[in-house]
This record gives C-alpha cells, sequence and structure tokens, in this order.
C-alpha cells in the first residue's frame, strides 16, 4: 500500500519544468541589469516630461494598421515603430540598447522557460492596460497570434508556425510550448516583435484591409489628429498604464508628438531650417558638411551632433535580384560588382568622407573579414567551404582599390575577365552573350541622392559596353515594386547588429524569396545559407555564434549578391536647440524616445 501511494504521488505531482520567474532574459548568457534596476542606464530618470517635438519623414500614408500586407509601407509613422518608438502597440517584453541581446520586461512583469527553450511563458503585469481600461490579459495575447497568423503579413503571420501549444496560466499568464520549427531565438523574437492586440477591440474579419480608424492600444500615446499622407499627431495618454515601470523610466517625454509627411528628401530639409521640424536625421556627408550654412545654424538654433554607436557596419549596396535570369551567374554579379569605382565616387561625391564596406559586420567580432576561417567554421561549411573565393577564406579578402580615375584599365580587365566567365564578350562595343543579346538592365532608384550614385555606376559600366538605365519613382511606385520584386536592381540598406537571427531568414532565407514585401530583396534560395541561419540561432555558445555569423558572412559575400557600397562610423542628427538627450549612448546608438523637450516645466 505504502509504495503505491508513493506511486500515486510521483504521478501526481507536477514535474520541474522551470526555474522561479524571472525579470529578463538574454540570447547568450544573463542579462546585465539585476531584478532590482529602476530604469535602464541610457535614460535620464529626472526628464521633466512635456512639450513636443516635430518628426519628418518622406512618403505617404493611407493606414493605421501596420500589420497587414496592404499597409505594409504606407503605415502612418510612430504606430508601430523602430525610430521614433511604439507609440500605440507594445510588445510582451523590450529590449535593452545597451545590451547585444537582452529583453526586460513591459506588458509581461516576469517570464519563466527552461534551458532548452522548449516553451515560455510570461505573466503579464496585472496593472497593464488598454487605452480603453480594459485589461490586457492572455486572451488578447493570444489573439494576436492567431490574428497575425490569419490576416496579418510576415513575418508575423509566421509566428505560430514555430508553436505547438498555447494556454491560459492563471488569470495573468500565458505559455507557449514549441514545436522542432524553433530555434533559441524564437522566445526573444516572440517576446520583442510581436505585437500585442486588443481582442475585444478589433475585427479579425477585416484586418487584412486598410483603416484609418484610430486603434485601441496598451502604449502611451493616443491619435489626435490625423491628415491621411500629411500629417499625424499623437498625444500623451495621462492613464498610460506603463509610465512607472523601470523599463519605460526616462522614455516617451513628450506631450505631443506629430510626424510631418513630404515628398521628397529637399522638401523636408527646408522645413527643418524653417523650423517646421526639430530634428533631422542626417544620411550624406556632403550635405552634413555643406548644408547648414543657413541663419538658424548659425545663431545656435540649430545644433549638429555625430554619435558614434559600438555596432558592426551592416552593408549598404546595388542589389540584384537574382530571379531574373540575367543575374543566375554568381560571375556575372561578381565582374558587375567590381566596376563600380568607389575611390572615385568617394572622393568627387562624398569628400572621402566614406569607407568602402567588404563584411556585412564590418568592425566587429563577428566579421569574416581579416579573419581566417578557424576549425568550427570550416566544420559548419563542411564542402561548401569549395564555393567560397580563397581569399575569404583565409581572410585576405579585399575588394581591389582602383587609382580613382573612374576608368582604371587593370580593375576593368578583371570585371571583363569574370564577365566572360558568365558567358558576355565584348562584341561591336558592347556586352554581349553568343547569341547576340546584350547585357542590359535597370536600377530603380528611390531619392535624389540614389539616382547620382546610379548615375556614377552608369557611367563606369558603359566602358566595358554594359547598358544600365536608372528609373526613379514615386514612393508609392517604389513601395509597390519593391514588395513585389518588380525590378532588376535596387539600392538596399542591411543594418547589423551583434545578435544577428531570425531576420536573417526575411532577408536571405529560401522561405522568404517568394513572399511579397519580405526582405528577400535578391531573391536568394540556397539551402547552404539557410543551414548557416540555422547554425547561427542554434549556437549556445559564444564562440560557436561567432563562428556560425562569420561563416555565414563569407558565404554571402561569396555569393556576390550586391555591390557593396560604403559605411560611415558615425551618426548624425541635427536638432532645434530645445531638443535635449541623455548623456550616455546606448550600444546602439541614438533612441530618439529618450529624447525631450527642455522648454518643458
Amino acid at each position: 500500500m505504502r509504495r503505491f501511494l508513493i506511486l500515486l504521488i510521483a504521478v501526481l505531482m507536477p514535474l520541474p519544468l522551470a526555474a522561479a520567474p524571472i525579470h529578463g532574459i538574454a540570447m547568450h548568457g544573463t542579462p546585465n541589469l539585476p531584478a532590482d534596476y529602476r530604469h535602464f542606464d541610457y535614460v535620464n530618470p529626472q526628464v521633466k516630461k512635456g512639450g513636443s517635438v516635430r518628426y519628418g519623414v518622406v512618403g505617404t500614408f493611407d493606414s493605421l494598421n501596420p500589420f497587414n500586407l496592404k499597409s505594409i509601407r504606407t503605415t502612418a509613422r510612430g504606430i508601430w515603430d523602430p525610430a521614433f518608438g511604439n507609440l500605440i502597440y507594445e510588445t510582451l517584453m523590450t529590449r535593452s540598447g545597451n545590451e547585444p541581446f537582452t529583453l526586460y520586461g513591459l506588458l509581461a512583469e516576469s517570464v519563466e522557460w527552461d534551458d532548452q527553450r522548449s516553451f515560455v511563458q510570461f505573466n503579464l503585469n496585472p496593472k497593464a492596460r488598454w487605452s480603453d481600461g480594459q485589461p490586457v490579459t492572455p486572451e488578447d495575447v493570444m489573439f494576436s497570434l492567431q490574428v497575425l497568423r490569419d490576416k496579418g503579413r510576415v513575418p508575423f503571420s509566421a509566428r505560430l508556425d514555430r508553436i505547438s501549444k498555447m494556454e491560459k496560466v492563471g488569470d495573468h499568464g500565458v505559455r507557449f510550448t514549441f514545436n522542432e520549427k524553433a530555434d533559441r531565438e524564437f522566445p526573444l523574437i516572440l517576446a520583442s516583435s510581436t505585437p500585442i492586440l486588443p481582442k475585444h477591440a478589433i475585427d479579425a474579419d477585416s484586418f487584412d484591409q486598410s483603416t484609418l480608424k484610430p486603434p485601441v492600444g496598451s502604449g502611451p500615446y493616443l491619435i489626435k489628429t490625423i491628415a491621411p499622407g500629411e500629417r499625424i499627431v499623437y498625444e500623451r495618454n495621462p492613464d498610460y498604464w506603463g509610465k512607472d515601470i523601470p523599463a519605460k523610466v526616462g522614455f516617451d517625454n513628450y506631450d505631443r508628438i506629430s510626424v510631418e509627411y513630404f515628398l521628397q528628401e529637399s522638401t523636408m530639409f527646408e522645413a527643418f531650417k524653417k523650423g517646421a521640424v526639430d530634428i533631422y536625421l542626417e544620411g550624406s556627408p556632403t550635405h552634413w558638411e555643406r548644408a547648414y550654412d543657413f541663419p538658424a545654424a548659425h545663431n545656435g538654433d540649430v545644433i549638429k551632433d555625430t554619435f558614434t554607436p559600438q555596432l558592426p557596419t551592416g552593408m549598404l549596396g546595388f542589389v540584384f535580384n537574382t530571379r531574373r535570369p540575367l543575374f543566375s551567374d554568381v560571375n556575372v554579379r561578381a565582374g558587375l560588382s567590381l566596376v563600380f569605382d568607389f575611390e572615385w565616387a568617394n572622393r568627387n561625391l562624398f569628400e572621402n568622407a566614406y569607407t568602402r564596406t567588404e563584411s556585412f559586420w564590418q568592425g566587429s567580432p563577428l566579421s569574416s573579414l581579416g579573419t581566417p576561417a578557424d576549425e568550427r567554421e570550416l566544420t559548419l561549411l563542411g564542402a561548401e567551404k569549395d564555393r567560397i573565393e580563397p581569399d575569404m577564406l583565409d581572410g585576405t579578402y579585399h575588394l581591389p582599390k582602383t587609382d580613382g580615375s573612374g576608368a582604371d584599365r587593370a580593375v576593368l580587365k578583371k570585371a571583363v575577365d569574370l564577365l566572360e566567365k558568365g558567358g558576355y564578350t565584348i562584341k561591336d562595343g558592347r556586352m554581349s552573350d553568343d547569341r547576340g543579346r546584350h547585357l542590359s538592365f535597370e536600377v530603380m532608384a528611390q531619392t535624389i541622392d540614389q539616382e547620382k550614385l546610379a548615375i556614377t555606376y552608369q557611367r563606369s559600366l558603359r566602358l566595358i559596353g554594359v547598358d544600365m538605365r536608372i528609373r526613379t519613382v514615386d514612393d508609392s511606385q517604389y513601395q509597390a515594386r519593391s514588395s513585389n520584386f518588380d525590378y532588376d536592381m535596387i539600392i538596399k540598406s542591411y543594418p547589423s547588429s551583434l545578435s544577428p537571427g531570425i531576420e536573417q531568414i526575411g532577408r536571405w532565407g529560401s522561405t522568404a524569396r517568394d513572399a511579397p514585401g519580405s526582405n528577400n530583396f535578391a531573391g536568394t534560395a540556397d539551402p547552404d545559407i539557410d543551414r548557416l541561419i540555422e547554425a547561427m540561432l542554434t549556437a549556445r555558445l559564444d564562440e560557436d555564434f561567432r563562428a556560425s555569423v562569420r561563416a555565414y558572412d563569407r558565404l554571402l559575400l561569396s555569393g556576390h549578391y550586391l555591390v557593396p557600397l560604403y559605411h560611415v562610423p558615425n551618426q548624425w542628427v541635427a536638432r532645434r536647440k530645445h531638443i535635449s538627450y541623455p548623456e550616455i549612448l546606448p550600444l546602439y546608438g541614438y533612441q530618439l524616445n529618450t529624447w525631450w523637450d527642455n522648454r518643458a516645466q
């Protein structure tokens, strides 16, 4: 009898599944901040809230729903916004700007998981409320995943694919059990990149449609006024539930935020000069040096600031759409890549302000540049190391430097030789294949600066008989065509972090190749790319993670999917003098949602 009771108790007792609830989670290692932290170290906790800020953007908007395909690039800024802050919708946890990939509680005040990360449980803050006063519930969390699966766009629509079970736990807990498709990063993506939506205030049937109806959110702001395509104005929610939680101290400091829309960058800058916009995010070194010769900049009403984040460079380039048969051969892509004369462009267009980018993670320990492939990398690559160029394997790879003339014969000869390997030779002054078809393509540009850059490339290509046309389109055409991959070549930026992960699937993964609205602009569908992304996502040790990213870097570079351009190590921001920011710069650089209006009393 005693033995039976012992067995019965053993069966009925719950198995230990996880440690006690914790305040934060990190991709690798543990959070830097203790459980009793009071605020992030890069904010001003004593800031006086109030005043206003006016942001400027180029483009238009016709929707307040950023999560469906129709509104993917025409949603009003600020609703769900990495630059201005998520003013309306929030996530379960929020990312620290001073750690590679660490999350702290937001809607969820604590989290539970096991060492294998086979499940995660979020325990909602009982104080969390929607803007209409209703509580944020586990049902809202589960509804969000469901409606995004059924009516949302990628990547939100794919989140449930990695979840085998979701369930309510108690009054405030929601638990997700993962299937074999999930990886070690996925719990963090679920926590920090999935919007939580109010079940009671959303019509699931019409969620895939654009709308200008002001939404109910849990965020710090409400929508005050809307002028579609022109302006959207937010005002602070005086009853915002999270204003005192540690992860929000020092954030969301304005009483009023307006986002002004402009058709052109030049028009927006003129508005900034006149005081109609308070902050101007500068992207051109020439413009930064030459354009601030106006009264407000001279008398101190406008201040220029330079910030230096501790991040890898990322990659900017002319991207080949490999869905086009023209760009299916790697030799053709490699040859065309050599033709761009960076030295000429840097001297004549940018006052030598830029550095050539030669790695997706340049300037960080994750870069393959200057680092020979070690045993970990070679094991990861396996037989695929043979498709990587030798100098990329041994760490000696560099793009050739030209003489800056715009017509360096030695470099152009290398380009011609590679194009010949790809089936093209110069015939009657034009680069043609053996059937007489000319090597001709179009680059789609969005701005005058992109057009100038394309003209530089066009001039060099013409020297070897390649015909590159330039089509500059307005914002709506650009968004529609880029979402549907309707271009031969496009200029795109690939920002990099110290914790690359699931976003790489959207940029380079096979599953994203034909998904409308994805960021797979190059059209890659390579099982070896997929395999290395998987290695990044499943790595447990820092050494294995770094090796997987470096191997991945080498594979992308060897694929010559874009013409690498340039970078600067700094971030440039001009502001009206009444806008201030914290003294400490986080790892990721300036964060606009920690800035404030110093006129506030």
